[in-house]
């Protein structure tokens, strides 16, 4: 197969959410300190897109990963363990030619000097997904395609993959593109920023922090990055401590209104997605929580998970935004990249606060207990 073929995706449609990329295993250390002093390593798993799809099902959503794993032990239990958090796995191929990435990290936090991570991920299964090997079928099959920018980094023939999944046509489900520029996986600076500003681009919903785009695009500040995005109609700036600011269009008439195979069938389309250009923006600016951080892994992927469920709920942008950070923070206050997120009554409860109470909120470990009531979480 060479290409996504037209109007895959149908009103019979049964998943909600379809992630593509690479999952890895994850060796934990066992203790603080260099790599060179760890003495041990737990195993876990680590993947940005699998991130969200496990997230997503954990909070009751129908989500499925597409993936590429090699035909070996690491392989097996990636697949077993994220479809143990009720993601749909059977799209996922075998590759016997080639080995399921892995990587090593200490355990300090990722944006510190001390921090280091060693990848062996050169020539793994994944970096082999291409046009000609994907199952167009699956990824068309869901009301939303997430995808980021890892993946286009991984080689040419995966970004030449990202390039058709984004490209315009009926059919295509509505794209969620999360930038997530990795500066050690790329090798031509410019033009490889360049590459993840047209991917984004040619996206629906694009979330990007605000450090990241600095970094690639010498983009400074919210409003500019919007600028340079003019296309998505929604764009999720991510702010860290000082939260998210989300610009939202309404519906553009033309060929991107028939995501998702009718408009009818995209997430609140109507009033948020399918086409930013020409339409004038509603711009909702969400502070974040305060949060007592055990880990600050896997963040990012909880806030895109918690965005997405909202989006897929219809909730107003306002609650989407508040439960990105809602589960960014069930995240951040457990070790690993992954864990069981709110009960969604609970979540529910805690994004209608009003803003005064939202401002007063501090979570801490075990916060996301289902039966704990919002005036029960510790305030200031």
């Amino acid at each position: 197969m060479s290409g996504p073929a037209a109007g895959t995706a149908s009103a019979a449609t049964t998943t909600d959410v379809v992630c593509l990329g690479e999952s890895m295993v994850t060796f934990l250390p066992s203790q603080p300190g260099r790599l060179a002093d760890v003495p041990s390593f737990g195993r876990g798993i680590g993947g940005a897109e699998s991130n969200v799809a496990c997230a997503l099902a954990a909070a009751g959503h129908r989500a499925a990963w597409v993936g590429r794993v090699g035909a070996d032990g690491f392989g097996e239990h990636l697949v077993e363990t994220i479809a143990g958090y009720g993601v749909d796995t059977a799209a996922v191929r075998r590759d016997p030619d080639r080995p399921t990435g892995i990587y090593f990290r200490t355990a300090t936090d990722r944006g510190t000097d001390t921090h280091e991570v060693a990848y062996y991920r050169a020539g793994s299964a994944a970096s082999a997904m291409s046009p000609a090997n994907v199952p167009y079928e699956e990824l068309f099959a869901g009301r939303i395609l997430h995808l980021s920018g890892i993946t286009a980094a991984l080689s040419a023939d995966c970004l030449a993959l990202l390039g058709e999944l984004t490209a315009a046509r009926p059919g295509r489900p509505l794209v969620s593109f999360d930038v997530n520029h990795r500066p050690h996986l790329w090798r031509g600076g410019d033009a490889d920023a360049s590459v993840l500003l047209e991917l984004a681009r040619r996206s629906d919903l694009v979330f990007v922090g605000e450090d990241e785009a600095e970094e690639a695009w010498g983009i400074v500040g919210a409003e500019a990055i919007r600028a340079a995005l003019p296309e998505p109609s929604v764009v999720v700036v991510k702010r860290g401590s000082a939260g998210a600011t989300v610009f939202a269009s309404g519906l553009r008439p033309g060929p991107r209104s028939s995501i998702a195979g009718g408009a009818e069938n995209a997430p609140d389309a109507r009033s948020t997605e399918g086409g930013g250009a020409g339409n004038a923006d509603t711009v909702t600016h969400v502070p974040a929580l305060r949060v007592d951080v055990v880990a600050a892994v896997g963040a990012g992927d909880a806030f895109a998970a918690g965005f997405l469920s909202a989006t897929l709920r219809g909730l107003p942008v306002r609650d989407r935004a508040r439960h990105g950070h809602l589960m960014a923070a069930a995240v951040l206050t457990v070790p690993g990249d992954l864990t069981e997120p709110p009960a969604r009554d609970h979540a529910d409860r805690l994004a209608a606060l009003d803003d005064d109470a939202w401002g007063r909120l501090r979570l801490g470990p075990g916060w996301t207990a289902a039966d704990r009531a919002p005036e029960e979480v510790r305030t200031l």
